[in-house]
């Protein structure tokens, strides 16, 4: 792993020893980047405040949470259903002191220090998710989806793009898949007679493999992109190129797709569009259609139902048109009695 965007972890030995050794232990490289990323921003504080590392106890903890929760955020970067523009998620702060808690649990393992300044979660044994109580809630927010102005708007300016990109983004939408299972793809895993893409194990978050099905049109974007690709190479390999001089030819990376991405957003004036969003709309679109929530599970490559939850956001008159399907009419009729009586009296 290449420590070269994080100066303080890199000038500190036994944080590049457990990085290298997470590494080693076949951890995924977004994985790897998370962790990095958390304590280089940890020690950047407590360089700021002038702590030294192996000395940290509990209340640094605190006014580390603290800062994280008073940090300005760029626009592109706040949470896009409130905006605000001071404060890290939640989620995002769980984030952070996980990289931080493994980090001194591994000093710990090592005899380094005597105690781990970041409290474990504490089981509740009658929490309806079996979850444990961490230092920062963990809170469950609907996932931000464009409206039909904002999709036309993200489609109008993807229509400008280069084929590559266009291919990029109906992949995406249609397999409902992650920025490094796109980009990870290979030009064998296809099935172009059944329209079918496998999404290899070694790119997944879970590590497990799966074949998603795309859409005849994206199936042509696929077949002109395949034909613009032989003027880069004629290797076989990755799918998706770059044409950059600088790193001509050699597959593109995750974070290439999320730069173009928000370019294309920027563009449109939809600056809360992801790579991810294509996920979340794909899901819920589907579940607006009626398809069983375990085929979603299996679609999106979830281990369990709940997690798949979370990326479908049912608006309230999606969910009044099944109440009006599923439940008997009796069931609309037992505040009847209250209605009448109120009409009545009026």
């Amino acid at each position: 792993m290449e420590f070269s965007k994080y100066p303080n972890l890199r000038a500190h030995e036994r944080a590049v020893a457990w990085i290298t050794f997470e590494c080693n232990r076949g951890l995924a490289e977004n994985t790897l980047h998370a962790y990095a990323r958390g304590l280089e921003d940890f020690f950047t504080f407590c360089q700021m405040r002038g702590l030294e590392i192996m000395r940290v106890g509990r209340d640094h903890v605190g006014e580390y949470i603290n800062a994280l929760r008073q940090r300005p955020l760029p626009v592109h970067a706040r949470p896009s259903a409130f905006n605000q523009a001071v404060g890290l998620t939640n989620n995002t702060i769980n984030q952070r002191l996980t990289a931080v808690r493994r980090f001194y649990d591994y000093l710990q393992e090592d005899g380094l220090v005597e105690n781990n300044p970041v409290r474990r979660g504490r089981y509740r044994p009658h929490h309806p998710h079996g979850g444990e109580r961490g230092l920062i809630p963990t809170l469950r927010n609907f996932p931000w989806l464009p409206d039909l102005q904002q999709w036309q708007q993200i489609i109008a300016v993807l229509q400008k793009q280069n084929l590559r990109d266009k291919l990029l983004f109906a992949l995406s939408y249609d397999g409902a898949l992650r920025r490094e299972e796109v980009c990870g793809l290979h030009i064998r895993d296809f099935d172009v007679a059944y329209r079918l893409v496998t999404i290899r194990a070694e790119n997944t978050k879970n590590r497990r493999a799966r074949t998603v099905p795309y859409t005849e049109g994206t199936g042509r974007l696929l077949q002109a992109y395949l034909q613009q690709r032989i003027r880069l190479s004629r290797q076989p390999g990755a799918l998706f190129l770059s044409e950059s001089p600088r790193n001509y030819a050699q597959s593109i990376s995750s974070a290439i797709w999320s730069k173009t991405m928000r370019r294309i957003a920027e563009q449109a004036n939809v600056p809360q569009f992801t790579p991810h969003t294509l996920r979340h709309l794909r899901l819920t679109d589907l579940a607006r259609a009626g398809v069983d929530l375990h085929d979603l599970a299996t679609f999106a490559g979830h281990r369990s139902i709940d997690t798949t939850m979370q990326y479908i956001h049912l608006s309230g008159n999606d969910l009044a048109e099944r109440l009006a399907v599923h439940f008997p009419p009796p069931t609309d009729n037992r505040l009847q009695g209250l209605s009448d009586e109120t009409a009545a009296r009026d």
